[in-house]
């Protein structure tokens, strides 16, 4: 097949069968969906989240107890016991960290280098990516805003023309309102080595999310999934996009009484941010494990507008791999 030979260089990077990622949805790329991609032959990474170094052994060896193929552990460099994990995951073997929540320093990927391990991250800018390729990444995801959950300000189509047309030859994924696989060759013909999907997994039925956090993305369309109003700039807010809903009006009235109580000298600038940060603590749990869809945290990418049925990975990667083939087979 033709989309294999396209798919040689990213496959060999991440050790599946296909050069397609897994995107890590906190509490929903867990051991079960995790293993389930490896199965499918893609490369599910696990979403580590705020976990301590205990939770995320516990999860690596389950989810090793499910498949024997390789899996990615996603680590947020924010996480005050990031040294912590990345010795567990050294230990347990884990082939790959994919970092996000920030720019890994020089020292960090050597760290990950000294395990054995391949380290992956994020660029949002080329000068960025060129950086962080000197400073011995293996490979970078290029991720557009059309994603779910925490994005950065540019889209994909943006950051393809920025970074990827301009650094031929380095390895680099691409994601961000991608499915189908006449998207997914292009972006390889253009020069990326493989995609990242997200969206369409957690909808998918290996998914252990909630029936009604999968029910509300597959009945949403793309304007349905948006990041928040930022009322005013003294008070940023982190763009994290989502299924709009009953939390999203509330967000928007919790701004408004903070800006309110600052302006008449009732909350000091630190303690008012603060709370606006408290906001959605614990809200993604309500809505993947809890089913909470009016006041949890429904995140998800644009991709909804075409994610209408829950599929199984296999079902999923057969999919892509046809659209692909023929696309090709047609050029």
């Amino acid at each position: 097949m033709k989309i294999l030979k396209l798919m040689e260089r990213g496959a060999k990077i991440l050790g599946s069968q296909y050069a397609i990622l897994g995107g890590a949805m906190t509490w929903i790329s867990e051991s079960n969906l995790v293993s389930s991609m490896a199965n499918a032959g893609i490369f599910g990474v696990l979403a580590s989240g705020a976990m301590d170094g205990n939770i995320l052994k516990n999860e690596i060896e389950s989810t090793q107890k499910k498949t024997q193929k390789k899996f990615g552990v996603n680590i947020i460099l924010m996480n005050p016991k990031l040294h912590d994990l990345i010795e567990v995951c050294g230990e347990k073997k884990i082939s790959h960290l994919v970092l996000a929540g920030g720019i890994p320093d020089k020292a960090i990927i050597e760290k990950i280098h000294s395990y054995g391990m391949q380290a992956i991250t994020f660029a949002p800018a080329q000068s960025i990516a060129k950086r962080l390729f000197k400073h011995g990444i293996d490979a970078l995801i290029l991720e557009g805003s059309e994603a779910g959950g925490h994005v950065g300000p540019v889209s994909t189509m943006i950051l393809v023309q920025d970074i990827l047309l301009n650094m031929v030859g380095y390895p680099i994924f691409i994601a961000g309102g991608i499915l189908r696989g006449e998207i997914i060759a292009s972006m390889m013909q253009l020069g990326a080595v493989g995609c990242q999907l997200g969206t369409v997994f957690a909808c998918c039925k290996e998914s252990t999310a909630h029936e009604n956090f999968k029910n509300v993305l597959l009945k949403a369309n793309g304007r349905n999934a948006v990041t928040p109003v930022q009322l005013d700039k003294k008070f940023p807010i982190s763009p994290v996009r989502a299924i709009a809903n009953i939390a999203t009006e509330e967000f928007i009235a919790k701004q408004r009484e903070i800006l309110t109580r600052f302006e008449n000298g009732e909350v000091a600038l630190d303690n008012g941010r603060l709370s606006l940060e408290h906001f959605w603590a614990g809200s993604l749990r309500r809505a993947v494990c809890e089913g909470d869809v009016d006041h949890g945290s429904l995140m998800s990418g644009q991709i909804v507008e075409i994610v209408k049925e829950e599929r199984y990975i296999n079902d999923i990667v057969a999919t892509i791999l046809r659209e692909a083939e023929d696309f090709l087979t047609k050029a």
